[in-house]
């Protein structure tokens, strides 16, 4: 059955949370390609939708069939009381947007950061008592291309506390395409796809992949963690909230997010998208001016 013929079956209409986001707004696009009813919730979408305001759920939630959830990365986590909600409302499939390396003990540098809300809310998911389908992906190649180093590649040089340690970015469009098949086809359930691209790259590989197809030859500059940490404080940053942005750099610096997953080919058949695509297309687009 092709996949347009499964969505007309799919349970709809869907709740698209953070339908603003890298991810949500390419799920919402896919599902409207496909004909399927959606709902744009965010906290300036079509639909009200926001994580700390709980009164925004219920309206959000009245009459969905299914939902793809984008977490606010917060502890304690609100998911587990948003599925408690969904489940209530008569949501009858969740998928999770979650993340590599949850279940991994000290995959964030240090055991503080185990069990924290990506866990909070894929336990919630996991035991709830509808279809539920978790994607873990690691780092989002468009971190490069229209994320939090955009402006850095652009102004030359690119520094972070990761030394020569690799990862293999995810294209954040093949995240959006295993979400789209768990919410709109049969044979996810049950499934925590571990999604990442089909080679490991080094922060210098990746800066390379950008010079070959733009103007842009941007120099990687590694930095001490300590020191990184307190230029972020300095840059006026909380202490909290720089030491969970260093730690979350730290499954690069070990290459802990080097290793190729298999999510992507087992969820839609294809190999994942090389980020040196993502990076052309990126280019094509003028996304470094």
């Amino acid at each position: 059955m092709t996949q347009t013929a499964e969505a007309n079956t799919a349970p709809s209409p869907v709740l698209v949370l953070g339908a603003t986001g890298k991810t949500g707004r390419r799920v919402l696009a896919r599902l409207r390609e496909l004909g399927v009813e959606t709902r744009a919730a965010s906290r300036s979408g079509e639909t009200p939708f926001d994580w700390a305001d709980p009164k925004t759920w219920g309206p959000a939630l009245e009459g969905a069939a299914a939902v793809y959830i984008v977490p606010l990365d917060t502890t304690p986590s609100p998911t587990p009381a948003f599925v408690e909600r969904a489940v209530a409302a008569g949501v009858r499939r969740l998928v999770l947007l979650s993340a590599r390396g949850v279940d991994t003990p000290g995959y964030f540098g240090s055991p503080d950061y185990d069990g924290g809300p990506h866990a909070q809310g894929e336990e919630a998911v996991r035991s709830s008592d509808v279809t539920w389908t978790i994607l873990r992906p690691g780092w989002f190649a468009q971190n490069f291309t229209e994320g939090v180093f955009l402006e850095d590649i652009r102004n030359g040089s690119l520094t972070l506390p990761v030394g020569d340690g690799e990862a293999s970015y995810i294209d954040a469009d093949d995240i959006a395409a295993v979400a789209v098949a768990a919410l709109t086809e049969d044979g996810h359930e049950g499934e925590a796809y571990e999604l990442s691209g089909p080679r490991a790259l080094g922060v210098a590989d990746v800066l390379d992949e950008i010079a070959k197809v733009s103007d842009v030859r941007a120099s990687y500059i590694p930095a001490e963690e300590a020191a990184f940490r307190e230029g972020l404080v300095a840059q006026g940053m909380s202490e909290v909230e720089a030491a969970l942005w260093t730690a979350a750099l730290d499954p690069i610096r070990t290459s802990r997010e080097a290793p190729v997953k298999d999510g992507v080919e087992r969820a839609l058949g294809r190999p994942p998208r090389d980020l040196a695509e993502v990076v052309r297309e990126a280019a094509e687009k003028g996304a470094w001016g």
